[in-house]
């Protein structure tokens, strides 16, 4: 499948905007504005060049903005007006307002940035992306005709409308691939070639920034004011792979704090991988495949992970220590599982800094720790030596029944 891996850094439409016009992906003329006197500005200046309308789109970092809701009771994140004194309006109505849409949650999100865009004539929608299709270990474009839908309803309802075209990544994205896939689209004419260029600077702004996904949703063929046939990406969302953040300093710049959770930022101060879940027993885990399997294992024998915690393959009792302090900071942690397997990291270390942990945050929920690997038998031996109320788990199963059965007992 095509879903996005969990280390990841998502931006904002704008910022995606900025990294496609790079590599000549056509984008209508716009700018952000973070006041509504800026958003009436941008409109009147689109508005005099040519543009019929305008559309105003609230910045944040999420999906479905256009169908949310302001908790001010202001509907719909993306609006088209006619003038600049609409725009206005429609500015000040979502600037300093939460929006809620379905990927947000009830929380919503706070709307600090508009982007105020030329909205073209649009005579069809179409889906274009870039993504690693981890079945087959190699990039690959999706397009789609099925323009504007969410994607993932159209592989369900309609997957003969996808196309996939896969790319050899020590040769990129070939010339004749672009135009196979701008003719499945039904393009003609000229806009095959044009196609085949969208398709192209798609691709390399995905190689080159690192990207875990490119995608354009709707890429649309246009009026021009010449009545003559064009493309344009109209919405783009562009998501980077963490891993590779510190070779694009300028991209690392892009990151909004204020669009992150609060505990998943404190845990990357510490080089720990984190994500916040809705259950009630909190999982501290080395290694991302092994925590998983510790979700796993927890929601078999009828428990719910509160939590996706690595620590890595060389944490500190430092590290350790903060990992118990983000833990303890979620209010739905009724339990703590601790699952190591002691490959690159040695078990008596790991042993050390869970008594110092325990110590410091003054632990009261139940704890259960399951050792394995280089150095158990110490790391058993500080455990049991520390007079501290560890539950041992002898395997991981046995470790998730005891953790299951500690946080139901409360």
């Amino acid at each position: 499948m095509w879903f996005e891996p969990a280390e990841q850094m998502n931006i904002h439409e704008f910022q995606a905007r900025q990294l496609l016009a790079q590599y000549a992906v056509p984008l209508p003329a716009g700018d952000v504005c973070d006041s509504a006197e800026a958003a009436k500005s941008a409109a009147a200046a689109l508005l005099a060049t040519g543009a019929s309308r305008v559309v105003i789109k609230a910045q944040i970092h999420a999906g479905g903005r256009g169908k949310g809701a302001f908790k001010s009771g202001f509907h719909g994140g993306v609006k088209l007006c006619q003038s600049a004194d609409e725009a206005f309006e429609i500015a000040r109505a979502m600037l300093g307002q939460v929006l809620v849409t379905k990927q947000t949650g009830a929380e919503g999100r706070l709307v600090s940035k508009l982007l105020v865009v030329a909205a073209p004539q649009i005579i069809k929608e179409l889906y274009c992306a870039v993504l690693l299709d981890r079945a087959i270990s190699r990039p690959i474009v999706m397009a789609s005709t099925e323009g504007g839908m969410d994607i993932e309803q159209v592989a369900a309802s309609q997957p003969e409308k996808i196309i996939r075209e896969v790319v050899h990544p020590a040769v990129g994205l070939m010339a004749f691939q672009g135009r196979k896939l701008a003719v499945a689209l039904g393009l003609k004419g000229e806009l095959i070639a044009a196609g085949a260029k969208v398709f192209a600077g798609l691709y390399k702004c995905w190689w080159e920034c690192d990207a875990s996904l490119v995608e354009i949703n709707p890429l649309c063929i246009v009026a021009g004011n010449d009545g003559r046939e064009t493309l344009m990406a109209v919405d783009a969302k562009v998501t980077l792979d963490d891993n590779a953040l510190y070779r694009h300093p300028n991209i690392q710049a892009m990151r909004d704090l204020a669009e992150e959770a609060p505990l998943e930022i404190e845990a990357s101060k510490h080089n720990l991988n984190y994500i916040k879940l809705d259950g009630t027993i909190a999982c501290l885990v080395n290694g991302a495949g092994l925590a998983m399997a510790t979700m796993d294992i927890i929601q078999h024998y009828g428990g719910q992970p509160a939590n996706f915690l690595d620590v890595g393959g060389g944490a500190s009792e430092e590290q350790v220590t903060a990992a118990f302090k983000i833990i303890l900071s979620d209010p739905n942690v009724k339990g703590i599982l601790v699952n190591i397997f002691g490959g690159i990291m040695q078990c008596d270390i790991i042993a050390a800094g869970i008594v110092a942990a325990v110590k410091e945050t003054r632990l009261r929920l139940p704890l259960v720790v399951r050792l394995e690997g280089n150095n158990v038998r110490l790391g058993k031996q500080i455990l049991r030596d520390s007079g501290l109320p560890i539950i041992s788990g002898d395997s991981m199963a046995d470790a998730a029944q005891k953790a299951v059965q500690a946080a139901r007992s409360l």
